[in-house]
């Protein structure tokens, strides 16, 4: 196995915890019953996807979003319910992340979307006195914006050559094991953040 010089992180559930029971109370509220058998489901799958590859803009899958509940004709609580999944981000977590930029090429790729880029862009802004999230990072790479996401092959593949790296001495960071598949496919080394663990627990 080749020495670890660069580092790509996943964001949600890596860097930013995430909360999906907080998302399934907010749709609920706005009068939506069926969230985890939808989102698991092929419809709503299927426009989530489309959103995170740019294929539909906000107002598309707002509306679609509002098409699922009771309130149509208000943006703002879709979207509220839209981002109730976004919880926090751990100081420690992006303190670790500002040491490891002193021995590595530090790199973001998330699957997400213009909606929730805004929102945690701002919590981060918040919670690190007006610290800017991308710049903990060389380059941050997100779905909607290069049109590829995880675990495709080709979207490993991209940020690769678009960051002028070597897959080899790459080491890719995800909780979702789909993906940390997707980057073994594509020739990086790459390791799961459980549940339970941290990049903390990493040893890196």
């Amino acid at each position: 196995m080749q020495p670890v010089k660069n580092i790509i992180f996943d964001l949600g559930g890596v860097i930013l915890n995430l909360d999906f029971a907080a998302a399934e109370k907010a749709f609920h509220e706005i009068g939506f019953e069926d969230f985890k058998d939808v989102f698991a489901g092929g419809h709503v799958t299927s426009f989530i996807k489309d959103y995170e590859v740019g294929i539909i803009d906000d107002d598309q899958f707002v509306k679609e979003i509002r098409n699922l509940t009771k309130q149509q004709n208000d943006d703002q609580l879709a979207i509220a319910a839209w981002n109730a999944m976004l919880v926090d981000f751990p100081k420690e977590r992006v303190a670790f992340i500002k040491t490891l930029k002193k021995k590595y090429r530090l790199f973001l790729f998330s699957n997400t979307n213009a909606i929730h880029l805004r929102s945690f862009r701002k919590t981060f802004s918040e919670t690190f006195e007006r610290e800017i999230f991308d710049e903990l990072f060389e380059k941050a790479y997100y779905s909607h914006e290069i049109k590829l996401r995880k675990p495709a092959k080709e979207a490993f593949d991209f940020v690769v050559k678009d960051a002028g790296l070597d897959a080899s001495e790459t080491l890719f960071i995800d909780d979702m094991l789909v993906n940390v598949e997707g980057a073994r496919e594509a020739g990086l080394q790459a390791v799961q953040v459980t549940p339970g663990k941290s990049m903390l627990d990493l040893g890196l």
